[in-house]
């Protein structure tokens, strides 16, 4: 039994109801379903990491850290960025760890962006970054990547930009495509935005996630960018612990003021016992510099595994993920693909559309290859069993 509210409601996201993450993970669980779809590894991270937050523990690290993250942390991050991307970030104000790189991604709309804004962003895209825009009184442009490599339209981009666009927002490696950005879409992105006061917001979750020798080609890079880009990071993807929310923010000391601002009411702090481990697990570089070579073996082996199957497969630069094309022999809509897969051959995946504010259907599903090599056998042993209809 329920209670029923006897106040009138009225709704800030009237249009937003059960994502489709939540049917698919609804009817998943109904069916037993292999679980591709769910950007989150089902595989142990290192036990050092463990044993570094249970020996915080024990030691008493168990109160707030200080409320832009605890020093040795934000240390060893300026380091690493430094050393790799070439861009030296102010320890004591342009280094903020925060609780999720999605509480990162809030924080850093709602401190910069005023109601009125326009803020550009390209989809298919991640959930969460057109509802945090509209909840600021801003009006999110998604801008559609061209299928099927989908990379960015520049000239689009300079003609979706009025005087009000306050924000670009961009993904790379990019979810749910797994394209990643040139050095070349960098310097077009510098070019648009010079003598302007667009923020770029750059989510890097991925960051250490490219493969075929490819090189992460992130605002940190680019020093004209990164005079401007408030970057969005996360221990969680880079790390396998996905379930400890602690992200982290680099951005210059004027944005980074603003955006400190909302995270101190928003959280105040991200958990101590997670920052004081990580501190530590960073201080050896190899436990995210072979992290792009850790994942590739896992994409090529569900490649390998999926060559018999009707689907077609696009090209995966980075993350974990990649897209499959069903085009070839069926019409039904990837929402009825994935229903079906689900129901009739038990293993799970996620349409493309949801990544889209329109729906737009391409034909495409996301499957996830951040699984242990008895998912990926068996979803693939599942997915090749699929007919044409």
């Amino acid at each position: 039994m329920t209670i029923t509210s006897s106040v009138q409601q009225r709704s800030k996201l009237p249009d937003v109801g059960t994502t489709i993450f939540s049917v698919i993970g609804q009817l998943s669980a109904q069916y037993n379903a292999i679980n591709l779809s769910q950007g989150a590894p089902n595989f142990p991270c290192d036990p050092q990491l463990v044993n570094g937050v249970t020996r915080a523990m024990q030691q008493g690290h168990n109160q707030y850290a200080p409320m832009t993250g605890l020093a040795a942390l934000r240390e060893v991050l300026a380091t690493k960025v430094e050393t790799l991307y070439g861009q030296k970030y102010d320890v004591a104000s342009e280094v903020l760890i925060t609780a999720s790189a999605s509480e990162g991604l809030y924080s850093a709309i709602a401190g910069l962006v005023h109601p009125g804004d326009e803020v550009i962003f390209f989809e298919p895209a991640f959930d969460s970054y057109a509802p945090i825009v509209r909840l600021q009184g801003a009006t999110p442009i998604g801008l559609k990547l061209q299928v099927p490599d989908f990379a960015i339209n520049w000239d689009e981009v300079a003609a979706a930009i009025t005087p009000k666009t306050r924000m670009i927002i961009i993904n790379t490696p990019h979810n749910p495509s797994a394209q990643v950005l040139s050095a070349d879409d960098l310097d077009r992105l510098a070019a648009l935005t010079r003598n302007t006061d667009i923020v770029v917001l750059s989510d890097e979750v991925y960051e250490h996630i490219l493969f075929d020798g490819r090189k992460h080609h992130g605002m940190a890079t680019h020093p004209e960018l990164a005079q401007r880009s408030v970057i969005v990071s996360s221990f969680g993807k880079t790390f396998h612990v996905t379930g400890w929310r602690v992200g982290y923010l680099l951005a210059p000391a004027e944005l980074m003021d603003e955006v400190v601002k909302v995270h101190q009411f928003m959280m105040f702090s991200a958990d101590t016992p997670m920052q004081v481990a990580f501190a530590d697990y960073l201080h050896q570089p190899a436990n995210y510099l072979g992290l792009g070579e850790f994942y590739q073996r896992k994409r090529d082996t569900l490649a390998t595994l999926l060559k018999d199957s009707p689907f077609t497969l696009l090209p995966s630069s980075g993350s974990f993920f990649m897209l499959a094309s069903y085009a070839d022999f069926s019409d039904e809509t990837d929402s009825e693909m994935v229903k079906r897969l689900i129901v009739d051959h038990g293993v799970a995946t996620i349409p493309l559309s949801a990544f889209y504010t329109d729906g737009t259907d391409n034909k495409l599903i996301r499957l996830s290859f951040a699984k242990d090599e008895a998912t990926l056998q068996a979803g693939a042993r599942a997915l090749c069993q699929v007919k044409p209809r």
